[in-house]
């Protein structure tokens, strides 16, 4: 079986229709659509790129965005262009894509993996898991653990093999092969805003047979994006990073 794994769409509906293209012409076909969470937030078109999602029949994920949007969660703390983003959406976006929002699970598990948007660990409080220090922190919640658990949130790339003896180890795609009597865990990276210095589009396919996650990435028209966004009432700050993958 081959599974989409995309996370972290950010109402870019420009690098999500090019996503979903990529994943209906691949070969072999995809069997199975999992959305890591923050459809919403930061982009212009959150209500295409929800709409999108939903017609995949994607398995989704609520994120940290998506939460605020729909009034899951008090957001008075984000910063001023964050905060001011989510109201931006929360007044345009249709009710049933709230209602859709409001349904969507922290955290759903197929077979030997899980799929959130943060740590598996207080899901609700939507903690990031990037670096050595955080991974390690995992290690004492080792039987709650699947084989391998895939999170989005940072809009990073970085994975990590976690091992009781050994603890954890930074580990490098594109292409991840995963034993099973380890632990991972792996950030698919953004669709729709990418903060690892690569401004292309990333999405991944798991394949459940040979056991590997194989990251991909993909150019897309940046600058309608950012149009849109510079055109909107959102801060141009979010059009601007999108040319640098930052």
């Amino acid at each position: 079986m081959l599974i989409a794994i995309f996370s972290d769409i950010h109402a870019n509906f420009d690098a999500l229709k090019l996503v979903v293209k990529a994943y209906e012409q691949h070969d072999p076909p995809i069997d199975k659509y999992v959305c890591l969470g923050d459809v919403v937030g930061y982009g212009a078109e959150p209500n295409p790129c929800c709409e999108a999602v939903r017609e995949l029949g994607a398995t989704t994920v609520v994120g940290n965005h998506d939460a605020a949007v729909c009034g899951r969660m008090n957001y008075a703390y984000y910063y001023d262009a964050a905060r001011n983003a989510l109201d931006w959406h929360a007044k345009r976006l249709h009710e049933d894509h709230h209602e859709w929002l409001r349904s969507l699970p922290y955290r759903e598990d197929f077979e030997n993996l899980t799929f959130c948007h943060g740590s598996p660990v207080n899901m609700e409080d939507f903690e990031y898991v990037f670096n050595l220090q955080q991974a390690n922190q995992l290690l004492s919640h080792w039987d709650d653990l699947n084989n391998v658990t895939f999170i989005g949130h940072s809009h990073l790339t970085k994975s990590f093999r976690l091992d009781p003896d050994e603890g954890a180890v930074e580990i490098f795609g594109p292409k991840l092969r995963f034993d099973e009597d380890k632990k991972y865990i792996v950030t698919v990276g953004s669709v729709g805003q990418p903060r690892d210095n690569d401004n292309r589009s990333c999405y991944g396919v798991y394949d459940t047979e040979e056991r590997t996650f194989q990251f991909h990435r993909l150019d897309y028209d940046i600058r309608e994006a950012a149009r849109k966004i510079f055109e909107s009432d959102l801060s141009s700050d979010f059009a601007k990073r999108l040319f640098f993958g930052i």
